[in-house]
């Protein structure tokens, strides 16, 4: 049995890739919209809000648990998680459990190559409730034996998620020479990562999810733009990009890493479909 807590966007991707290989697939969903989605995919629905919700429908023993829920929007600590563990305890503990982090638990690295053996530095909430995410589930596999695989996953994009929204509406980035290193994988690639984990993956093991090829968050903006055919966002400095961007965009600018993959092709044998932006931007926008 293989139940996906958080079934999404993602979600969907990773349930129709199990469900065509005959797996018998639950996704769990906060909202009656989002189960409506899940029959396409090949997975059955189960409407659960589990931070409000007992979780007597939740039948966990022995399965296989992607964990892709965020956590909510507030806070340092993800309580989501917290009551996943207690659902636990209460419905049947799982075989293994994969969970769908960030890599933003390493906070600032100042532009350096990142690998999974670089001690984790949160700074930012939103990174902080990841990492408090990360040593529940690290505690509840030791304290259960039950097996944990971390995926600390880079900025997703995929040809119906890409900032053309906000280009189009000319919000400035940051002068190229000033911007921060940023990283990413494509939603195709992040699914089929998700099911080698589960299948491949050592108990206790933690993979950078990226393709590898890191680039300034500027560069990111204008190559999208580029192929779309869109006009370039102005670019402005950083000293006035506070009160110029959101501060969710400020919050990732005041980041820079570059994150290597290599274990994850290594150990995991992944070939990724979207090895660089380029392959994944000319699939979105093929010429003619």
């Amino acid at each position: 049995m293989i139940i996906i807590i958080g079934c999404g966007y993602i979600g969907r991707l990773l349930g129709a890739r199990l469900a065509t290989r005959g797996a018998a697939v639950t996704g769990v969903v906060r909202s009656a919209e989002s189960a409506a989605l899940l029959p396409a995919a090949g997975v059955q629905a189960l409407q659960l809000d589990l931070l409000a919700d007992p979780p007597d429908a939740l039948e966990t023993a022995g399965a296989d648990v992607f964990h892709l829920a965020p956590p909510p929007g507030e806070g340092r600590e993800d309580p989501l998680t917290a009551r996943l563990v207690d659902a636990f305890a209460a419905r049947g503990q799982p075989r293994r459990l994969v969970y769908i982090g960030t890599t933003g638990v390493y906070g600032d690295c100042d532009g350096a190559w990142v690998d999974e053996t670089r001690t984790p530095r949160p700074a930012a909430d939103r990174a902080l409730r990841r990492w408090d995410a990360e040593e529940r589930l690290r505690a509840w596999s030791r304290e259960t034996g039950a097996e944990l695989v971390i995926l600390r996953v880079a900025g997703i994009y995929a040809c119906d998620r890409l900032p053309l929204a906000r280009i189009r509406s000319g919000q400035p980035v940051v002068i190229e020479a000033e911007a921060p290193w940023s990283n990413r994988i494509h939603a195709e690639d992040l699914a089929e990562v998700c099911v080698a984990a589960m299948e491949k993956a050592p108990t206790g093991a933690v993979y950078n999810v990226c393709d590898g090829h890191p680039s300034t968050m500027t560069d990111y903006f204008l190559r999208v733009a580029a192929a779309a055919g869109l006009p370039p966002p102005p670019q402005i400095p950083l000293a006035v990009a506070p009160g110029k961007v959101s501060a969710g965009m400020l919050s990732y600018l005041r980041e820079s890493r570059r994150l290597s993959n290599r274990k994850l092709l290594d150990e995991l044998g992944v070939t990724l479909r979207y090895p660089t932006l380029a392959e994944g931007l000319a699939d979105c926008f093929p010429r003619v």
